[in-house]
């Protein structure tokens, strides 16, 4: 059943960059999420009043709720969006998804909520070998050098981090708590704060309320709201307490496969052969990830000779 829902999660946040890139065209990219995830997390929270859950956590999880909420839907879709300005989107999607694993195992290993392998490495390693590939062709022309782009740079690097974080925070507590309330209440606050950042600093932003956004913004939008967030983020918050933060980040080395290879079919974007080598490289990162080792065991029968008696 989790392979099924990782499996959904890497298709549905694929195409989500296609519904992405029709949405900010016209709409800005914070006040286009933050009123996503209002909507949806007031629908989850509605339909899970509807089934009578417990709609509350405990006082004392409250600043862990608060830090999961600011690092995993405000910080990193704040930093994600800013830096995107300052670099190109090639050098944006290789900066955030390579770092995505790294912290997530990184910060796990480090709050113990995650143990190291050679395996692991391995995953993460072949994974981000196949991400650089993959774009090479959209970083070719792109650079990094005055002092707002290396912010930038940093910015997305650090949008992966806030991400890795507030999922190391969450899992505790959705131990305690199902995945769809945990998921409920941290996009419905997030998407609170983010569109009041976006109100107050976002060029936009304001005008944008009026909702004259064109059929196709409206569109992704609402593939967002039920299935980016309702669902595949209800999916990761599952995945994320039974498998742990590393396992469940390689989706970030095979949902850009499914963005590619859409962007191939509706964009007509031209597929090479150094883009399909790098996207074996990251199915190779993925399958070392999620497929379990074989041991051998060797087993013998232990078997008890009786004294002889004389």
């Amino acid at each position: 059943m989790n392979v099924l829902l990782f499996a959904l999660i890497c298709l549905i946040w694929g195409v989500t960059w296609i519904a992405l890139k029709f949405g900010i065209a016209v709409v800005p990219p914070l006040i286009f999420a933050g009123s996503r995830f209002i909507v949806a997390g007031a629908a989850l929270i509605g339909y899970l009043f509807w089934r009578g859950e417990p709609l509350t956590v405990a006082r004392a999880d409250l600043p862990r709720l608060a830090g999961a909420t600011l690092t995993m839907v405000v910080g990193t879709y704040a930093l994600l969006f800013w830096g995107t300005l300052y670099v190109s989107s090639g050098l944006s999607a290789v900066l955030n998804l390579a770092t995505m694993p790294i912290a997530l195992l990184s910060i796990g290993l480090a709050a113990g909520e995650e143990t190291f392998s050679q395996r692991k490495g391995a995953a993460i390693l072949s994974g981000t070998i196949g991400l650089a590939i993959l774009f090479a062709p959209r970083i070719a022309g792109s650079s990094v050098g005055s002092a707002l782009e290396l912010f930038g740079a940093a910015a997305v690097a650090g949008s992966a981090i806030a991400y890795a974080l507030g999922s190391v925070l969450a899992r505790p507590l959705l131990r305690r708590y199902p995945a769809a309330l945990l998921s409920a209440l941290t996009i419905f606050y997030g998407g609170l704060v983010l569109t009041a950042i976006a109100l107050v600093f976002e060029q936009g932003a304001v005008a944008a309320l009026k909702g004259d956004w064109g059929v196709m913004a409206w569109l992704g939008w609402l593939f967002l709201v039920l299935f980016g967030s309702l669902c595949a983020y209800t999916m990761y918050m599952r995945l994320l307490r039974d498998w742990g933060p590393a396992r469940v980040g390689t989706y970030a080395f095979i949902s850009p496969i499914v963005a590619v290879l859409l962007g191939a079919l509706v964009f007509h974007e031209r597929l090479t052969l150094i883009e399909a080598l790098g996207m074996v490289a990251m199915l190779a990162g993925a399958w070392l990830s999620l497929v379990p080792m074989r041991t051998s065991h060797r087993t013998s029968e232990l078997r008890i000779v009786p004294r002889d008696s004389a």
